[in-house]
């Protein structure tokens, strides 16, 4: 069990994810000066009550470590960060310090090895592949390399897809890369034009 500090979002970070944010509370300027001075990062949840400004919200159980990435002050003054996604965890306990900030008691999931991507799911390669080359992201090529392992095409199409947060959670929490691929392709049908 490690203690962990949280940043509730409206969002879900997924491994291997960037996400942008805009700090300006002081409990969380705080914590971005001890991740920046130590190198930890800080866990990121869905909020499953209350707002990510204000009285510290009630995230939900399941979330994922952010590093730091990147910095930079906002056009407004504020400090921007780009965050990096790593591992998984789940909130055991929690408890909010006098400035607001919530401490997470985690367990953190293990890291699943890469996994080559099952015939059945082979499409959901070349769906990413096309995503990603729309978008101007450099990728490893299909069959090889990155757009091979189950794991990997299943954090990129959940966080791609234009899924729900609650849905992203689903995926989260789910520990088989080919049980988050199903549920992907399950999805598919509803992404289509009428």
């Amino acid at each position: 069990m490690a203690e962990l500090p949280l940043f509730p979002l409206g969002t879900v970070l997924l491994p291997g994810g960037q996400l942008s944010l805009r700090i300006f509370e002081p409990r969380y300027l705080d914590l971005v000066k001890r991740c920046g001075r130590s190198g930890e990062g800080f866990g990121v949840c869905l909020i499953l009550a209350g707002r990510e400004a204000g009285e510290p919200a009630i995230p939900a159980t399941h979330g994922t470590e952010a590093v730091i990435v990147d910095f930079s002050l906002t056009d407004d003054g504020l400090l921007g960060l780009t965050v990096e996604g790593r591992r998984r965890f789940r909130v055991e306990h929690t408890r909010v310090r006098d400035d607001g900030l919530v401490l997470g008691d985690v367990q953190w999931f293990e890291d699943s090895p890469a996994q080559p991507l099952r015939d059945e799911h082979a499409l959901l390669s070349v769906l990413l592949a096309r995503i990603l080359d729309k978008a101007g992201i450099e990728h490893e090529g299909i069959g090889k390399g990155q757009l091979a392992d189950a794991t990997w095409v299943g954090w990129r199409l959940a966080e791609w897809l234009p899924l729900e947060p609650a849905e992203r959670l689903a995926l989260l929490q789910e520990p088989d890369p080919h049980a988050r691929l199903q549920q992907l392709v399950d999805r598919l049908p509803d992404f289509q034009p009428e």
